[in-house]
């Protein structure tokens, strides 16, 4: 029996990049290298990052990885494809003659835009839009922030005039640029991230001219939509020159697939930078009517897709982040956990992360971040407990929307992200949700969807493989403590509601 099967994945997240190969049809990581990504915060609700960092981090992930496997003796011969999985939403723009990026990238959680959503708003009201491409109007999405870079970047708009201008998401950015960039690149993005953008008609899983008009958009600068598993083209250039990328799909739904959720009613939750929630539908487009999102989940080549219901939470992990860089409370993200393991309670303090808006299931772009509850007995350790019951608050409301607008509750609670190695968080959200929390022993689920959507490309991947070793988490609180928590979390989020920006400029 000879050597088995190799598939790279490409995973470019909001706060790292990271390539790994795997063995086809297994967990097993054969080489991997991650760094960190910066983020810029220019203005207050503002978060960017430079596309040719992001690029780059790729490229420097790709090569360092090649030369471990070549240090260990692995044939590069062996990788039959490679995945990209990518943060979805963000937002990046360049010149097709030159290639050069004509902004930074807007990332998803960014809400400078939060004036032309006010705007729409107002005119058609926040679900306007859905039955075409199940989406709210909000700051979240990439074509409220093309119109926001359409009407504030003189550079963009004029490229626009003269036919420059190429969009696209992370994910578009690197297919371009890795098959042969202004050397005939692919301009290409598969279905999953489409549906991101309140462009793609769900139903027909194409642009949609009449979504296009509506945000005074062309459909000249839109890549073309393929399906997640199917052929994006040939690496040009590195040492995996001649390797085709045979899979794309956003972040959320190949940790769906990492997790072997294909089937219609099964449920996962990446605790993230952000914090996200996807249940699978099936063939069923459902439309929520309790604050979620209908999305694409997969689509394989020659079969049609499958969709989900998602609650998207913009502030998770990054909150940790808030507590190491902006308040220096904390040194790393592991002293985060310790501190709030030092208390059995936040004596009464709640924290609402609504640093750019509150999105599922409120999409309240008005709300901004809040800290309740505190006295002279707060500590540190209270804050850095509340900062961690916050995210488990949030998903409690996703979790109690899905099961509302899907009828039925969730098989089995299956989580995954970097926050997901806390065990204390894990047992806040147990007690919280009232149901077991299940925690695969395999952490990289995200990077190994891309590598999974890849393989089904390459013919050395099954679709629905599901994780072996569990680690199980079970609720330790009753019924009455676990409302009178969510009672109290709820006044929080109302305290948080109508610190709006205009307001807040004229009134400080």
């Amino acid at each position: 029996m000879g050597e088995p099967d190799l598939i790279g994945s490409i995973d470019q997240g909001t706060s790292s990049t990271r390539f790994m190969i795997f063995e086809a049809q297994t967990e097993n990581i054969v080489a991997e290298h991650q760094v960190e990504v910066e983020q810029l915060f220019p203005h207050e609700s503002w978060v960017e990052q430079d596309p040719k960092a992001l690029l780059k981090s790729v490229e420097d992930c790709i090569e360092t990885v090649c030369q471990k496997l070549k240090e260990d003796g692995i044939s590069l011969e062996r990788i039959k494809g490679l995945g990209i999985t990518n943060q979805r939403e963000t937002t990046i723009v360049w010149d097709k003659i030159s290639g050069e990026p004509l902004n930074n990238a807007i990332v998803w959680c960014d809400a400078r835009n939060g004036v032309q959503v006010h705007k729409l708003n107002s005119m058609f009201g926040q679900n306007y839009l859905r039955e075409k491409c199940g989406l709210p109007v909000a700051t979240y999405f990439s074509a409220t922030k093309l119109v926001w870079l359409m009407e504030n970047v003189a550079q963009v708009r004029e490229a626009a005039e003269q036919d420059r201008l190429l969009f696209g998401t992370v994910d578009t950015w690197l297919v371009w640029n890795l098959t042969g960039g202004l050397k005939g690149g692919n301009h290409l993005t598969d279905v999953t991230n489409a549906s991101r953008t309140m462009l793609m008609n769900i139903n027909t899983l194409e642009w949609d001219n009449t979504l296009i008009e509506f945000f005074e958009l062309s459909s000249s600068i839109l890549p073309k939509i393929q399906p997640s598993s199917s052929d994006f083209g040939i690496i040009q250039s590195g040492c995996l020159k001649g390797i085709k990328i045979l899979g794309v799909v956003g972040d959320q739904q190949a940790a769906l697939l990492g997790q072997g959720c294909v089937s219609k009613g099964e449920a996962k939750n990446t605790y993230g930078t952000g914090c996200f929630m996807l249940y699978n539908t099936g063939k069923d487009i459902v439309h929520s009517t309790h604050g979620l999102l209908t999305t694409v989940a997969y689509q394989q080549e020659g079969h049609p897709a499958s969709y989900a219901l998602e609650g998207s939470v913009a502030v998770a992990g990054l909150a940790l982040r808030w507590l190491r860089d902006n308040m220096g409370m904390i040194k790393d993200f592991s002293e985060a956990f310790e501190l709030a393991n030092q208390v059995d309670k936040t004596d009464g303090v709640y924290f609402v992360p609504a640093f750019s808006g509150l999105f599922a299931p409120h999409w309240r772009s008005d709300a901004r971040g809040t800290l309740c509850g505190l006295t002279a007995h707060s500590t540190k350790q209270h804050v850095s407990r509340a900062v961690l019951e916050a995210v488990c608050f949030q998903v409690c409301e996703i979790f109690d929307a899905m099961k509302a607008d899907s009828g039925c509750e969730p098989k089995q609670f299956l989580v995954d992200g970097g926050m997901t190695r806390s065990d204390i968080l894990l047992q806040l959200q147990a007690n919280l949700l009232g149901t077991d929390v299940a925690k695969p022993a395999m952490k990289e689920i995200t990077a190994l969807g891309a590598a999974v959507a890849a393989g089904v490309t390459a013919g050395v991947w099954q679709l629905g493989t599901k994780m072996n070793n569990l680690t199980i988490f079970r609720p330790q609180i009753d019924e009455k403590e676990r409302a009178r928590k969510m009672k109290r979390w709820k006044m929080a989020v109302e305290r948080s509601l109508g610190w709006d920006l205009e307001a807040m400029s004229t009134a400080d």
